[in-house]
């Protein structure tokens, strides 16, 4: 398992690396080999979350080790498909960085022993649900700041008049613009229903002061900016750089409410 963890971290920072440089100076062989490089990179953690499903006998999902492990893996899948996509060298770039980010703490920073969760097996079906949920969340929010990212930096360098090869290669404003909104669109449903189902899990089990941790707090709050964000889009009354600000803060908020869960009781 960590031969597959260090082969894969090296080829995501080639892959990256690859993608970095055709972003500094078109080049599709660089493009491609990044792109071939990031295939390899999903084979392998494919074959590493196939040893975890041996390891634990079941859905490797149970620890943030391998709520990280999967959160990489969507980053990467997401980013295959965006790389058929024109004008998406700089999507994938961001893209990889958060992927590879959270592949390459997960290898220092936490075990595939931390923090299991034996003791909630009365309501195992809940909580898995919840984890997958939040997951998919996670990734889909991800990449709505990846695309407010995008929309900030063409937005900053049109205003300047400061053109070069690296803006006519992003997609308009407001093809970014859709795109963020999309994103968060579809992360903010997942993000609310993982929330209900991890509550029907706590009152299933009779476990009620686990809702008055600071957790549950930080979690609504993220929740109440990208609801705000959507509200703000529908409304029609806001510009798209104060959009995108919004996306980028909202991500911003949940990864710190992420990190949170280590001076938290409610995981653990």
């Amino acid at each position: 398992m960590n031969g597959i963890y260090d082969a894969a971290l090296l080829l995501y920072a080639l892959s990256l690396l690859f993608y970095f440089l055709d972003c500094l100076e078109r080049n599709p062989d660089r493009k491609r080999l990044g792109t071939g490089l990031l295939v390899f990179v999903g084979l392998l953690q494919s074959a590493g979350l196939g040893i975890r499903f041996y390891e634990v006998q079941g859905l490797p999902i149970f620890t943030p080790y391998d709520f990280l492990f999967w959160f990489s893996f969507s980053i990467v899948l997401i980013s295959l498909a965006q790389s058929f996509m024109r004008r998406s060298e700089f999507t994938v770039l961001l893209l990889s960085v958060a992927g590879f980010s959270a592949f390459f703490l997960n290898r220092v920073w936490l075990t595939a022993e931390d923090h299991t969760l034996q003791s909630w097996k009365a309501v195992h079906g809940w909580l898995a649900m919840h984890i997958i949920l939040a997951n998919l969340s996670f990734a889909a929010l991800t990449l709505g700041a990846v695309f407010g990212i995008m929309y900030l930096f063409l937005h900053t360098r049109l205003k300047h008049k400061k053109w070069n090869d690296r803006v006519r290669r992003l997609p308009s404003l407001e093809v970014l613009d859709k795109y963020a909104y999309t994103s968060v669109l579809a992360g903010t449903p997942l993000l609310a229903v993982s929330l209900i189902v991890a509550g029907i899990s706590i009152i299933s089990e009779g476990r009620l002061p686990l809702f008055q941790d600071l957790k549950v707090l930080s979690t609504l709050i993220g929740l109440g900016i990208y609801l705000s964000y959507l509200i703000l889009k529908r409304s029609g009354r806001s510009s798209g750089i104060v959009m995108a600000r919004w996306a980028v803060s909202g991500y911003g908020f949940i990864i710190l409410n992420f990190l949170l869960n280590s001076w938290s009781d409610f995981h653990r």
